[in-house]
C-alpha cells in the first residue's frame, strides 16, 4: 500500500489496451456506467447500419447498369431508407455520447473526489497533487470528448469496413479475401504507430503537469524570488519546465506525424491491391455483367477504406485520452484507508507504538524500524534527531497519514486502525511547521478547527496561543482579512493563528510538528508558554530543537536512523553521555555565538 503514495507514472501506466480501457471508463463511470453501455450498442449499430446501407448501393448500381428500372427503384427506396435511418440513429449516437461526457464531467469528478477524500493523507505529496490537478481538469475535458467526437468514428470506422468485407465476399470471393487478409495486418499497423506515440505523449504529459506545477509555484513564491533573484534569476525554474514541454512536444508531434504516414501508407495500400483486383477482372472478360461487379467493387473498395482512414486520424486523440484515463484509473484504484467493521473507542489519551516498522516505498530501507514507545495521558513526549531520523513519519503514523508496515500504533489502548476516522480525528489536533490558513478572516481561520465554536471560545483559543496580542494591534482585530494563505500576517502570527485552530479543537491529543522552528525570539517565547499551559491538560508529542520546549517534556525520544537512540526523562538523559547531552552543548554552544566586529 505505502508503495502507491509517491505516485510516479511512467510510460508502461498508460498501457491501457481494449478491455482494460472500457474497464477503466467503467470504473470511472461508476453508476453512470449504463448510460455508457447503452451508448456503445447505439454507436455499433449505427456502424452496422452503416455498412449495410452501403452494401445496399451496390445492386442498385447493378440494377441502373443492367436497365433494370423497376430493380433499381426498389435499391433506391432501400437505400434513401438506409440513409435516413442512418442520420437520424446518429444524432442519437452523438446525443448519447454527449450525455456520457457530461456524465463524465459531473458525477465522475464527484466520485473522483470522494475516493481522493479516502485516501491516506500520506498520498498527498506536490507530485501527486500537481498530478491531480493536471487530469481533473485539462484530463477528464479530455476523456469527457471521447465519446463525443471520437468514439462514435471509431466504432463505426471499425465496424462499416467488417460489413463491407462480407458484401466484396458475396461479390468476388478474391477482393474478399484481400480485404480480410488486410484488417489485421492495418490493425498491426495502427497499433505499432499508437506505440510510438505513447512513450512521448506520457512524457508530454508529465512535463504540462510540471510546468503547471512550477508556475503556481512561481507566483507563489515572488516575495522570495524577488529578495533573492533581483536579475531574474528566479524564473530558470519555470523557464526550465517549459523548455522541457516544448521538447516533448516537439518530439510528440514527429512521432504523432510519423504514425500518421504509417496508418496511411498501409490503407492506400490495401486500397490499391482492392482496385487492382477489381481491374484484373475486365483483362480476360469486358462485359456488361464484369464492368457492374467492377465498378460495385471500386465502390466497396472506396467504402472500405474511408472508415479507416478515420480510425487512423483519430489514433492520436485515442492515444491522449488513454494516457488520461490510465491517470485518473491510477487514482481511482489507489487503496483508501480501511475503515473497521466494529469499531472501538479509546479508553483514554495515552499513545503507544509497539515494535512499528514503515517504508515509503517496498524494497527501500524503511524509514522507520522496529520503533516501540509510550506517552501517558496528559504528559509530554519530545521527540529529537537529525534531519531525516523519521521524527516526522512518526507523528504523522499517529495521525493516520498511513499505516505501518509492521506493529501497531495505538491510542488509548486500541490499534488506530480499529478506530473510525471520524473517532480517530476527534482525539487528535495538528500542528505542523508549515501551516496554511484560508482566506478570511483570523476568526474564520481559528473556528475552522471547530466550525461551532462561539466567539468566546474563538477567544479564548486565541488567548491561549497569544493571538490575542496579534489581533488587538490590528485595526479590525479578529476579523482581519488573512489573505491567501495567510500572507497578511507574518510567519509567526500564522503559526500563532494555527496553534489557536488546533487548541479550539479541544482534542485530547496534540501533535505539534516543530511548530517553532524559523520562527523569531518573540513567537517562539509565545508558543512556548503555550505549550506550558497544555502539560496535564492534553497528551502532546512535539517535534522540536529548541531547549526550552524540549526542557519542558515529561519525557523525551532521541531518533537515529529511524529507530529509537535514547529515551528517558531531560533529567535521566542529560545525566548520560549520549546523543541527548550532545544536542544540548550544540544548542548551548549555538547560544553563545555572536557576530564579530
Amino acid at each position: 500500500m505505502a508503495s502507491g503514495w509517491l505516485w510516479r507514472p511512467h510510460a508502461g501506466n498508460s498501457n491501457l489496451r481494449g478491455h482494460a480501457m472500457i474497464k477503466a471508463l467503467l470504473r470511472l463511470l461508476s453508476d453512470d456506467a449504463p448510460v455508457f453501455r447503452r451508448y456503445v450498442v447505439m454507436a455499433l449499430s449505427y456502424g452496422l447500419l452503416s455498412g449495410a446501407t452501403i452494401a445496399a448501393a451496390v445492386p442498385l448500381l447493378g440494377s441502373l447498369l443492367r436497365g433494370d428500372g423497376e430493380g433499381a427503384g426498389r435499391w433506391l427506396a432501400i437505400l434513401l431508407v438506409g440513409v435516413v435511418a442512418c442520420w437520424l440513429l446518429r444524432r442519437r449516437v452523438e446525443i448519447a455520447g454527449i450525455g456520457v461526457g457530461l456524465a463524465i464531467l459531473g458525477g465522475a469528478r464527484l466520485r473522483i473526489g470522494d475516493h481522493v477524500a479516502r485516501l491516506p493523507v500520506g498520498w498527498f505529496t506536490s507530485e501527486n497533487t500537481a498530478r491531480l490537478g493536471h487530469i481533473v481538469t485539462h484530463g477528464m475535458m479530455e476523456i469527457a470528448q471521447l465519446p463525443a467526437h471520437v468514439v462514435t468514428p471509431l466504432v463505426s470506422g471499425a465496424v462499416t469496413p467488417l460489413v463491407v468485407v462480407s458484401a466484396l465476399f458475396v461479390l468476388d470471393g478474391s477482393m474478399g479475401l484481400i480485404g480480410l487478409v488486410t484488417l489485421p495486418l492495418m490493425v498491426g499497423v495502427f497499433v505499432l504507430s499508437a506505440r510510438l506515440g505513447r512513450a512521448a505523449d506520457t512524457a508530454y504529459q508529465m512535463s504540462a503537469a510540471e510546468t503547471s506545477q512550477r508556475a503556481v509555484e512561481f507566483a507563489q513564491a515572488q516575495s522570495v524570488l524577488r529578495a533573492f533573484n533581483g536579475e531574474g534569476g528566479g524564473v530558470r525554474f519555470l523557464e526550465g519546465a517549459i523548455e522541457s514541454q516544448h521538447r516533448s512536444g516537439r518530439r510528440l508531434i514527429w512521432l504523432s506525424t510519423l504514425s500518421v504516414v504509417l496508418n496511411v501508407w498501409i490503407l492506400q495500400a490495401a486500397f490499391a491491391a482492392l482496385v487492382i483486383a477489381a481491374a484484373s477482372r475486365l483483362t480476360s472478360d469486358v462485359s456488361v455483367p464484369e464492368i457492374v461487379a467492377v465498378v460495385a467493387a471500386m465502390l466497396l473498395a472506396v467504402r472500405f477504406v474511408d472508415p479507416l482512414l478515420d480510425v487512423a486520424a483519430f489514433g492520436a486523440a485515442v492515444r491522449g485520452a488513454r494516457n488520461q484515463l490510465a491517470e485518473v484509473d491510477r487514482v481511482l484504484t489507489e487503496d483508501p484507508l480501511s475503515e473497521p467493521v466494529n469499531p472501538q473507542c479509546p479508553r483514554d489519551a495515552s499513545v503507544e507504538l509497539r515494535d512499528v516498522t514503515f517504508g515509503y516505498r517496498r524494497g527501500e530501507p524503511a524509514v522507520v524500524s522496529g520503533v516501540s514507545l509510550r506517552v501517558e495521558p496528559g504528559s509530554m513526549l519530545a521527540l529529537i534527531g537529525a534531519s531525516g531520523s523519521g521524527k516526522t513519519t512518526l507523528m504523522r503514523m499517529v495521525a493516520r497519514f498511513f499505516d505501518a508496515d509492521a506493529g501497531q500504533v495505538m491510542i488509548g489502548g486500541v490499534d488506530i486502525r480499529d478506530i473510525s476516522s471520524k473517532d480517530l480525528s476527534a482525539q487528535i489536533s495538528q500542528i505542523f511547521q508549515d501551516s496554511w490558513l484560508f482566506q478570511g478572516s483570523i476568526a474564520d481561520n481559528i473556528r475552522i478547527g471547530r466550525p461551532g465554536a462561539t466567539d468566546d471560545d474563538i477567544r479564548a483559543a486565541a488567548q491561549l496561543a497569544g493571538v490575542d496580542e496579534i489581533a488587538d494591534r490590528l485595526p479590525d482585530g479578529f476579523d482581519t482579512i488573512v489573505g491567501e494563505g495567510g500572507a497578511r500576517l507574518s510567519g509567526g502570527e500564522r503559526q500563532r493563528v494555527a496553534i489557536a485552530r488546533g487548541l479550539i479543537k479541544d482534542s485530547p491529543i496534540l501533535l505539534v510538528d516543530e511548530a517553532t522552528a524559523a520562527l523569531d525570539a518573540e513567537n517562539q517565547e509565545a508558543i512556548a508558554r503555550t505549550l506550558s499551559r497544555l502539560r496535564g491538560k492534553r497528551t502532546v508529542l512535539v517535534i522540536a530543537h529548541q531547549l526550552s520546549t524540549v526542557r519542558m517534556a515529561d519525557a523525551i525520544v532521541v531518533m537515529e536512523n529511524g529507530r529509537v537512540a535514547e529515551k528517558g526523562s531531560p533529567r535521566e538523559l542529560e545525566a548520560r553521555d549520549g546523543l541527548y547531552r550532545h544536542f544540548l552543548q550544540q544548542r548551548q554552544a549555538a547560544k553563545g555565538w555572536r557576530i564579530g566586529a
